[in-house]
């Protein structure tokens, strides 16, 4: 997992071209205009999901994994905690999804992140990850994840 700002995003060019599309999206984007909805960047290999929700309490939450993409997920307005840990021998409580690609796990995170407008986290296949938890109370956030394809 990385965690950075999008100020930052160039020192992660080297990850390869799609992180470069996936950061040229981010930058030159205006999401303030752009309604929830999925809306693709390079087909199905990498495309954005932007989202708008209240934040809530980890207590009701899992933290999940993904097998075909990588996840950035990108705050644009507002803030929250991401709770995450390394996939190592867990078993999920929530059995791999094919079309979906998510399985779920019902471990709690050894780690909170607090990500605010501007700050990106980059999870791979071997990183579970919770996002959308409140950090004192709910607020409103406003977030784009952009899906990398990997297989």
């Amino acid at each position: 997992m990385i965690i950075d700002t999008l100020a930052n995003a160039h020192l992660y060019y080297g990850l390869g071209p799609q992180f470069v599309k996936a950061f040229g999206y981010l930058a030159t984007t205006d999401f303030s205009t752009l309604e929830k909805g999925k809306y693709e960047i390079d087909g199905d290999n990498i495309f954005a999901i932007v989202n708008e929700y209240d934040t809530v309490p980890a207590s009701g939450e899992q933290m999940e994994a993904h097998k075909k993409h990588i996840d950035v997920q990108y705050i644009v307005t507002g803030a929250e905690l991401i709770g995450h840990d390394f996939l190592q021998q867990q078993v999920p409580s929530k059995a791999y999804s094919e079309t979906e690609d998510y399985m779920l796990f019902a471990e709690k995170p050894s780690f909170f992140t607090k990500l605010a407008a501007a700050h990106f986290a980059i999870f791979f296949p071997t990183d579970l990850h919770m996002p959308n938890l409140l950090i004192d109370t709910p607020q409103r956030v406003k977030k784009v994840v952009i899906k990398i394809r990997i297989a």
